[in-house]
């Protein structure tokens, strides 16, 4: 065994992944060579230094977890027309190494596993049940997420095998305050129309519905069972006009949602919603709908209502 095939073979052998002959044969070749010892003791330095790293998750990145969990669950997607799938992260984080790895000349297999390894050690402990959840890239101070931007040698020639790792840093900020306070109620109007997460608008949403007595309230509910792209969105306003469904303008949106939103699910609750407050002008709209509906269900609740209202089915 050659020192070149040792100092790639180091990194394995401090996390157990050597079959035993190679363990052997690997320890006798440190009793001989100092150069690969030195090698040997860096790595051990290195693993005893990430394990004495502990982390405990913030407030911020529990909320941020919570968060993912909500777009995973309301994001609205056509999976069959996924376009290719992008490489694998390791893949895309092996080609950003094999941009400088080729100028660290002798340092170049061991720089770069050593690298690997502790990357993977990291998010390794950051991924384990207790330590805090999964992590978006890193998070090294509380409080703060942050992403990788470009990792180099520290000095020119790469000789002192010292990395220089520079990262892209965001503080998060905790606001708390009563939902009845103008500007934590501005600050979540404003969440309920984030166009890139449908699990924030919904959460949203749903705090909003106990101020539906408030004017801006219920301008935003309005807006966001016409306009919003997600239907669990769409649902959950509706549920906060209910209330409201003998007001004008409410039907009148409640109309339009239920003659034109694609989800039959939301055109349901518009149908329900709006004949809690029927009155005679509704049987002439419902028999239109009758007659237009493609969707079983919905045209059934349409007809229903229609039949609690001693009304005919067909027009005449």
């Amino acid at each position: 065994m050659n020192c070149e095939s040792v100092t790639k073979l180091i990194p394995l052998y401090f996390y157990g992944e050597l079959p035993p002959e190679e363990e052997d044969r690997l320890e006798q070749h440190l009793d001989t060579c100092a150069a690969c010892a030195r090698q040997a003791e860096s790595q051990r330095a290195l693993s005893a230094a990430l394990d004495r790293r502990e982390m405990q998750p913030s407030a911020a990145l529990l909320g941020e977890c919570r968060h993912g969990l909500m777009r995973a669950i309301y994001r609205h997607e056509a999976p069959l027309l996924r376009p290719v799938q992008p490489a694998p992260p390791w893949a895309r984080l092996h080609n950003g190494f094999g941009a400088w790895l080729p100028s660290l000349g002798g340092w170049r297999m061991p720089l770069g596993a050593s690298a690997l390894l502790a990357l993977g050690f990291v998010m390794a402990r950051l991924t384990t049940p207790g330590a805090g959840g999964p992590f978006n890239l890193a998070s090294l101070t509380p409080d703060v997420i942050s992403s990788i931007r470009s990792v180099q040698p520290a000095h020119e020639g790469g000789q002192s095998g010292e990395v220089r790792i520079v990262l892209d840093e965001t503080r998060q900020r905790v606001i708390s305050g009563q939902l009845n306070d103008s500007n934590i109620q501005r600050l979540v109007l404003a969440a309920a129309h984030d166009e890139n997460n449908p699990g924030v608008r919904w959460e949203s949403v749903d705090l909003l519905q106990s101020q539906s007595d408030s004017s801006p309230v219920r301008e935003l509910l309005l807006n966001r069972v016409a306009e919003d792209p997600n239907p669990g969105v769409r649902l959950k306003a509706l549920d906060g006009l209910k209330t409201y469904t003998g007001d004008p303008e409410v039907r009148k949106v409640l109309a339009q949602v239920l003659m034109h939103d694609d989800n039959p699910g939301v055109r349901i609750a518009a149908v329900d919603a709006l004949t809690a407050h029927a009155d005679d002008n509704m049987v002439g709209f419902l028999q239109g709908v009758v007659q237009k509906e493609d969707n079983t269900y919905v045209r059934r609740r349409c007809v229903k209502a229609l039949q609690d209202m001693n009304a005919s089915v067909g027009t005449f």
